[in-house]
């Protein structure tokens, strides 16, 4: 399938919620300007925003210039929109935190550097910040009826509630679109795109755009497209069923982590995903699709999904760690790690402290150990597993139940793997 335009592209992606009437028709006559916010809340985005951060890439790619916008005044805020309860205000330093964290996480990722059409990523503190709130309620608020903010979902859904919505969070509506109308008259924007639950904010800020500076010629008139909230095949909100959050960054979600969530997508999503994430084209998607009904067991699809999306986030440094320490895993040869890998690669793995002290001269008979970490239950039972084959020290099978362990056995200094069988690991980890 050859798409001509950005809006043919991602209606066959399957990554149109809904957009205003026309964006089509524009998208297909020029290239214009277009921007999706990130909300600073948190220090990291996460895998939640990846459909946003392609999303840009995409625009790029077809000769748009995107703008990456994040909220530094807005984030004191909080948007109400896809909350059922008041968000917990952050002080000014840590939005200023975790606004300097986003847009490093998004300069290593997005092309700032392209000659034609960079990506720009702008911090909304600098226009929100210094405004008065006399001018904002007599230049903006004049705008806005009570009437049609009371009625957004965001708001209609909290106001049921008994704990209702604060006028801060109220409020938000407001500020977001006065966002689009800076960037419409500084920049040109004529798109916002974001998430499904940011559609009453985007057509809140058209509707600003044309009250105070007019209706403009079609080809000039702003738009908005939204994004499907994506779920997977057992209907949890993506990214959820994990029982963690995935972020993009590689200090709280390694580049092994991250390449593990994708690689453990399902059959039945792999596909959606690598539609809506990759840059594969129909007839690459179709023979991934065919290979994963002809051959699941070789999960080559989502092998791919987990390339494309370690590499774009992480880098090909970051894809090669993630692959090495899958092959190490795979392998059972988890020595050749370091031992950060190793409690990053077994997390949910049994850990067992030893001092180090009881390691010293002599050492621990590796009987000991094994029933002190209670992979076993007694030391007979210990004796059984041996003989069959069963224990191993390192990755090393053991032979005699009596093997003293000694310091000489701690990976990279701190740590020692106690396995049964193929998969059941316990970690020794030193303490001094």
């Amino acid at each position: 399938m050859n798409t001509q335009n950005i809006f043919q592209e991602l209606k066959w992606r399957q990554v149109i919620y809904d957009s205003t009437p026309n964006c089509e028709s524009l998208l297909k006559l020029k290239n214009i300007s277009c921007y999706n916010g990130f909300d600073p809340t948190a220090p990291s985005l996460h895998i939640g925003n990846l459909i946003a951060i392609v999303g840009l890439i995409r625009f790029q790619k077809f000769g748009h210039s995107p703008i990456a916008l994040i909220g530094g005044t807005t984030g004191m805020i909080g948007d109400p929109s896809g909350k059922n309860e008041e968000r917990n205000l952050l002080s000014k330093s840590d939005i200023d935190h975790n606004v300097e964290a986003i847009q490093l996480q998004l300069m290593n990722i997005l092309d700032t550097k392209s000659k034609n059409n960079p990506v720009k990523i702008i911090n909304n503190k600098d226009w929100l910040e210094n405004i008065q709130l006399v001018d904002f309620l007599r230049d903006v608020g004049k705008f806005f009826s009570v009437n049609s903010m009371l009625a957004k979902d965001s708001v209609k859904g909290r106001i049921d509630r008994e704990s209702g919505i604060s006028f801060t969070e109220f409020t938000y509506q407001l500020l977001q679109a006065y966002d689009y109308l800076k960037l419409f008259e500084k920049y040109n924007c004529q798109l916002q795109t974001g998430g499904s639950d940011q559609w009453g904010n985007i057509i809140t800020g058209i509707n600003l755009i044309s009250k105070v500076l007019g209706n403009k010629e079609k080809l000039n008139q702003p738009h908005g497209i939204v994004y499907p909230l994506l779920t997977d095949s057992s209907g949890e909100k993506f990214g959820k069923s994990t029982g963690g959050n995935i972020t993009i960054n590689p200090a709280e979600t390694s580049p092994y982590k991250f390449y593990q969530f994708f690689f453990n997508v399902s059959d039945i999503d792999v596909i959606k995903y690598l539609k809506i994430f990759t840059n594969k084209n129909y007839k690459e998607i179709k023979i991934l699709e065919k290979s994963t009904l002809n051959e699941p067991q070789k999960r080559i699809a989502q092998k791919e999904l987990a390339a494309n999306l370690t590499t774009l986030i992480h880098g090909p440094g970051g894809l090669e760690k993630a692959e090495g320490i899958t092959r190490a895993l795979f392998q059972g040869n988890l020595i050749n790690l370091d031992s950060k890998e190793i409690l990053d690669v077994l997390e949910d793995s049994n850990i067992t402290e030893i001092s180090k002290n009881e390691l010293e001269g002599e050492g621990v008979k590796y009987s000991e150990l094994v029933v002190k970490s209670k992979m076993a239950k007694s030391l007979s039972e210990v004796r059984r597993l041996v003989s069959q084959g069963g224990l191993f020290l390192n990755d090393t099978k053991i032979e005699n139940a009596d093997k003293l362990v000694t310091i000489s056995d701690l990976i990279k200094g701190s740590i020692i793997l106690l396995r049964r069988g193929k998969k059941n690991y316990t970690i020794l980890r030193i303490i001094r």
